[in-house]
């Protein structure tokens, strides 16, 4: 999460913990940047991205509240379990919790969607 978010310490608890537990739901890397895009907000979301430690696993929010911007990039292999329509959805609900002033509960809400949207389906083995 970006430093000077304006977050206070109950807040950034609140959304580390939401990122721990879709992490551990669809075990793919979640990061958040909240604050201003550095140029284009969709080539500044690429480029971080990018320089995430496994970016193929990852799925990165980019929230500008000032501009009314959000981005979600999805690496390659989240992707092939993250539908786009999934990652829509969960930003049209993030989007419609900040036009209601609730920040921290929009990032809740779309983490935990997209997480439960990419969630892997459990491999039954059966026993020879």
């Amino acid at each position: 999460m970006a430093r000077g978010d304006g977050f206070s310490s109950d807040q950034r608890y609140d959304i580390d913990r939401a990122i721990r537990a879709a992490e551990t739901t669809c075990r793919f890397e979640f990061s958040l940047y909240v604050g201003p895009a550095d140029g284009e907000p969709v080539a500044f979301a690429e480029k971080l991205h990018a320089s995430l430690i496994a970016p193929a696993r990852s799925v990165l929010i980019m929230i500008d509240p000032a501009a009314r911007v959000l981005e979600i990039v999805t690496g390659s292999v989240v992707r092939r379990f993250l539908a786009d329509d999934a990652v829509r959805l969960a930003a049209v609900a993030m989007e419609s919790a900040f036009a209601a002033g609730d920040l921290v509960g929009g990032i809740k809400r779309g983490v935990n969607q997209l997480a439960d949207s990419a969630r892997q389906p459990e491999t039954l083995h059966a026993s020879s």
